[in-house]
């Protein structure tokens, strides 16, 4: 799972009730949370824990959860862990998990929430705030400061404890680079070099995508963040102005994103529509066409070798010898030079959750460094947890990109801390989408999106620049 994940520094964090005496000595061990006093009030206790499952097996997301159920039943005895894994794509997980949590027949205790929902979901009063909980817990310390904040609220409050983060760059496949003629390692100033890199990777390996670049609906935030927010974010201008609280919906940025994305698709340099307009276009991606080598250049996250590690669904011990990442530049190599987006993954807790307490303990049973760092190794993702960055088996874990990745935590971007955003995302998906298929040109793209965001969260709430 990613923050997308996908699929984004994917930006986290909780906040909540009172500890009990009990939880307070769980808190004391981030290896461990159990107590005589816990075992004793907590029999016959289920949490019931809802996340996404999807993709080819391993799940790596639901292997770390199995790994946190069987400690902590563990230590807890009378506690049942149940784990309800809900089958869906992205954009339809979002659905479902918001349907469940309006139910006390249905409300999960502990969700899995892309961060980037949390501002969203806590308004719509589907969260519990994690506060009081956090702040009685050491390991809290060791998140960084924009983990929390990414899964703070508007409101102030904490509702999300994260699990994940990332950053995104350009995958590049070295054989094909050198084939080609280009530079290795690949080091890209502006948008330009990226474009001519690509024409010469069709002119050179026929047969072989030059840049794949998601952009349909049906892939959601990856849409979104992956690509759209990228380009725009190596622009000058951004989706929301934080000075006067409105939604950009019209820029010059926004109309040179939506350019670059005509031109991949318009001259052959992206994938078949048909490879990327679907809700498996991720998997396609790194699971079957990277490891074929047919693919040139990827603008994805640093989770992608993931899929490559022993046991995983598509095992390739030497992917990131093949495929190595570099920065993406900013459009015309202006200051900082790169960017990058990040989002991530948090674990929160229901408003109609039964056992708040219980649910808390767990998730920071299912967090501490252990195992984070576990998950985080396997699932290719960064780890929101300073501790564990710091540790040398997880930046030098082999088959990944850590420490790459996490130098593009220096110029990297999160999503606007708005509920709206969701909406609003929902809209750039549709802009991509109508450009990459020729449905409409950038301008008409952009003047839709313009007149859909206005519709979505009025008028006077936007700005154009």
């Amino acid at each position: 799972m990613k923050s997308v994940w996908k699929k984004g520094l994917k930006v986290m964090m909780l906040t909540a009730l009172p500890l009990s005496a009990a939880a307070l000595t769980a808190c004391g061990n981030s290896q461990q949370t159990s107590s005589s006093a816990t075992n004793q009030s907590s029999n016959n206790k289920v949490i019931k824990v809802a996340y996404q499952q999807f993709g080819a097996p391993p799940i790596w997301s639901e292997e770390w959860l199995k790994k946190a159920k069987a400690g902590f039943e563990k230590d807890h005895k009378g506690v049942n862990i149940q784990l309800e894994p809900i089958q869906a794509s992205e954009n339809d997980f979002y659905t479902k998990i918001d349907l469940m949590m309006k139910s006390e027949g249905t409300a999960p205790d502990v969700v899995t929430e892309d961060t980037f929902l949390i501002n969203s979901d806590a308004s719509a009063g589907y969260l519990s705030p994690l506060n009081d909980y956090v702040n009685k817990w050491s390991d809290w310390s060791q998140f960084s400061d924009a983990m929390k904040a990414g899964s703070t609220g508007s409101d102030g409050n904490v509702y999300g404890v994260p699990y994940s983060t990332d950053t995104r760059g350009i995958w590049y496949n070295v054989n094909l680079f050198k084939k080609a003629g280009l530079p290795v390692p690949f080091a890209p100033k502006n948008w330009d070099d990226v474009l001519t890199a690509a024409k010469t990777i069709k002119e050179k390996a026929p047969g072989v995508i030059p840049f794949w670049a998601q952009v349909g609906k049906a892939t959601g935030e990856a849409t979104t963040m992956q690509t759209f927010e990228m380009l725009l974010y190596g622009t000058n201008d951004t989706l929301y102005d934080d000075s006067s609280k409105k939604w950009v919906v019209k820029s010059q940025g926004f109309l040179d994103s939506l350019n670059f994305i005509h031109t991949l698709y318009s001259t052959g340099l992206g994938p078949q529509l048909s490879q990327v307009l679907n809700g498996q276009a991720g998997n396609t991606e790194s699971q079957q066409l990277m490891p074929k080598e047919q693919i040139a250049m990827a603008l994805d996250g640093n989770w992608v070798p993931g899929s490559w590690q022993k046991g995983g669904a598509a095992a390739w011990p030497d992917g990131t010898k093949t495929y190595q990442l570099a920065a993406m530049p900013t459009q015309n190599g202006q200051s900082p030079g790169f960017t990058s987006m990040s989002g991530g993954w948090a674990l929160s807790i229901s408003k109609l959750a039964k056992n708040k307490d219980l649910a808390a303990q767990f998730i920071e049973y299912a967090v501490n460094k252990e195992n984070d760092q576990w998950y985080d190794v396997h699932q290719g993702n960064l780890s929101p947890r300073n501790d564990v960055a710091a540790d040398p088996d997880y930046a030098n874990a082999p088959g990944q990109a850590f420490a790459a990745a996490t130098q593009f935590t220096k110029f990297t971007h999160f999503r606007p801390a708005n509920p709206q955003y969701p909406s609003v995302s929902t809209a750039i998906q549709t802009a991509v989408e109508s450009v990459a298929t020729g449905a409409a040109t950038p301008q008409q793209a952009m003047d839709q999106y313009a007149a859909d965001v206005q519709r979505i969260v009025g008028a006077s709430n936007t700005v154009t620049k």
